[in-house]
């Protein structure tokens, strides 16, 4: 391969591919730019404010 005329897009999804094929993280080689990159980033931004209201309820009825 001729990395030399690569631009950066085309590097990045190289090195996402090689990993996908050699997973070092977690059971199935998923990793959290796979999940949010599934889910877009309106389903990230319902995510963390979900995450943040659990949270929230955690701290008021378990203090």
């Amino acid at each position: 391969m001729n990395t030399d005329k690569e631009t950066p897009e085309e590097i990045r999804e190289r090195l996402r591919q090689e990993e996908l094929k050699n997973p070092s993280s977690g059971i199935h080689g998923s990793n959290l730019s796979d999940l949010v990159g599934g889910i877009g980033w309106k389903g990230t931004g319902i995510l963390i404010l979900v995450m943040i209201a659990g949270f929230i309820i955690y701290a008021i009825f378990f203090r």
